[in-house]
């Protein structure tokens, strides 16, 4: 092998193991992050649940207030439901049912009343669930999320809702943005509903930990370049002998 060759090839695979190295101490890195996240999750969500007062100070003071649990009373506006398509906990496809909730002292929350599949969308086709009394709701806040690349834009529209733009949906509810409301979601839990829809506690709180995999993977084929790169300049030095 000439000498630049192998410098050319050195150089190279230097660089390749620098990135792929450098992959894997990231994933490790974004692993301890995810633990962190996984562990603040399981505190927050077997704690008693906090007045609605609290978290939306929370929320003001910037903090992240995602998976605190709250319970309110208040009756819901049920004409002014939102539609966010999603699938359930067992995945099947359909739509959140999202819905102010006036509580009495006026102040206004947007819950995630659970899951409906696409045939019970139309609110006629649950009629028995519509209830018009005082209710109380416990469940997790989860804050706004900006929408993805992949996901498809909002049609207030056609009422139908692809990410949890809270804004939004607070201005197609409440023209004119005649209406404060809460600065999160509350996410219902499981609860009895007459008619048994729609259907409560949807909120994910197994979050996907494959950091420590895609490490391993990123460290193994480091491993992999170091060899084949190995066996080619000592297969590379012995030709000329033989």
């Amino acid at each position: 092998m000439r000498k630049h060759e192998l410098i050319r090839l050195t150089v190279a695979t230097l660089v390749g193991l620098a990135v792929l190295i450098g992959l894997g101490v990231w994933q490790l890195q974004r692993l301890q992050w995810k633990e962190g996240v996984i562990a603040r999750v399981e505190a927050r969500t077997t704690r008693v649940p906090l007045s609605l007062e609290r978290v939306t100070e929370y929320a003001r003071e910037g903090r992240n207030s995602n998976y605190y649990p709250v319970r309110i009373m208040g009756r819901f506006h049920h004409a002014r439901e939102r539609y966010l398509y999603a699938f359930s906990l067992d995945g099947q496809p359909g739509w959140h049912v999202i819905t102010p909730l006036e509580m009495v002292d006026g102040n206004v929350v947007l819950i995630d009343r659970g899951f409906v599949p696409d045939s019970l969308r139309d609110p006629s086709t649950r009629a028995l669930g519509q209830t018009e009394e005082v209710v109380t709701v416990t469940g997790f806040v989860r804050m706004p999320e900006e929408a993805g690349i992949f996901i498809p834009d909002n049609d207030p529209d056609t009422n139908q809702w692809f990410s949890r733009d809270l804004s939004a949906m607070a201005v197609s509810m409440f023209p004119g943005g005649t209406v404060q409301v809460s600065p999160f979601f509350v996410e219902a839990k499981a609860s009895e509903v007459p008619g048994g829809w729609p259907q409560g506690g949807q909120t994910r709180l197994e979050l996907a930990n494959k950091h420590l995999q895609y490490a391993l993977i990123w460290f193994g084929l480091a491993l992999c370049l170091a060899v084949i790169y190995g066996v080619y300049i000592w297969g590379a030095y012995r030709r000329p002998q033989s």
